[in-house]
């Protein structure tokens, strides 16, 4: 499959908040009101696919962010012909180097492929002129960094964190058996729609264990383009030694991200890489989750934990957690 080949994928349209923004009250009484359905499977609830190619049934409406190392620019924007909010991801493939093209073709190809409900999806991908224009779902939340940023700048309850990374742990299990490492969990790498749906992305650095037909134990490669995800990555994967890592190394950066979403600040962030390598290592002089992160806000724990009874039932928990941190190293 060709990068630039247009493909459609049977996915739903995804209800959107408006994209005013929100108090911390509404956000957290809209996730409190809305049904258990969330939970199903998109194709479940489907109204609408976007598979237009036409870029003027696009009316992009603001910029929301950036990503692929600011090369690319996310807008939200109305499919004129249906009044469907999506999400528009535009990058300007001259820019790009081959590693890059690459990159980006793992991406779309990968999210065409993966079937799961916790795995972003894209509606539908093609270029315009020298513009690479991919259609996806609007995730009226953001991403879970963004909330962050926005309402959470001294970190989540402890309660909303743990239904937050079930709904990305769900969409990382399915990838670890498909036999796949993900290499990229970060806070800005698990969205949420308006709905409440969690969704794991950032699939460019993903790495299969199967070659050949046979599964692999461990790996060696490392990841390109790594240096704004090392404070995540493990151990094991940073020290690039004859043992390899394997698929518990997401699970460290799954530490990490319940770390970053607690108190706000990335651990790590402000280290050179050598130093954080060391610091991994040995195992730092302080906890990368302060002490004092522990004493989660009690005016923010009742309404989080409606946002996290939304999303997610306790009784899922164990079937997912379980089996990941069960398996041999």
């Amino acid at each position: 499959m060709s990068l630039l080949d247009c493909f459609c994928t049977s996915r739903t349209q995804v209800e959107s908040l408006r994209p005013e923004k929100q108090s911390e009250t509404s956000i957290h009484q809209h996730l409190v009101d809305v049904p258990a359905f969330s939970q199903l499977p998109p194709s479940t609830r489907a109204k609408d696919v976007i598979c237009s190619t036409n870029v003027s049934h696009y009316e992009l409406q603001v910029e929301i962010g950036r990503g692929f190392d600011n090369l690319t620019t996310v807008h939200l924007a109305r499919h004129t012909p249906t009044g469907t909010l999506v999400t528009v991801k535009i990058t300007n493939l001259e820019n790009c180097t081959d590693e890059r093209l690459k990159a980006l073709q793992k991406a779309v190809i990968l999210s065409h492929f993966f079937q799961h409900p916790n795995i972003t999806t894209y509606w539908t991908v093609f270029t315009v002129g020298s513009w690479l224009w991919v259609i996806s779902p609007f995730m009226a939340y953001g991403s879970a960094s963004q909330l962050l940023k926005t309402y959470f700048p001294e970190g989540m309850s402890e309660t909303l964190i743990r239904n937050i990374l079930f709904g990305a742990v769900r969409g990382l299990s399915y990838l670890h058996q498909n036999g796949c490492i993900h290499r990229s969990i970060k806070a800005s790498h698990i969205l949420i729609s308006g709905d409440g749906l969690v969704t794991l992305s950032g699939l460019s650095h993903l790495h299969s264990l199967v070659k050949h037909g046979q599964r692999h134990r461990a790996v060696y490669d490392f990841p390109q383009f790594s240096t704004s995800v090392q404070p995540w990555l493990s151990p094991e994967l940073l020290r690039q030694d004859l043992h390899g890592y394997n698929v518990k190394s997401d699970i460290y950066s799954v530490g990490i991200t319940a770390c970053e979403l607690a108190s706000g600040q990335v651990p790590f962030q402000d280290m050179h890489r050598t130093q954080m390598l060391l610091q991994k290592l040995k195992g730092p002089p302080y906890s990368p989750l302060d002490v004092s992160i522990s004493r989660m806000k009690n005016s923010r724990s009742a309404w989080s934990s409606s946002v996290c009874n939304k999303i997610l039932r306790k009784d899922h928990l164990q079937a997912v957690y379980c089996p990941m941190f069960s398996s041999n190293r």
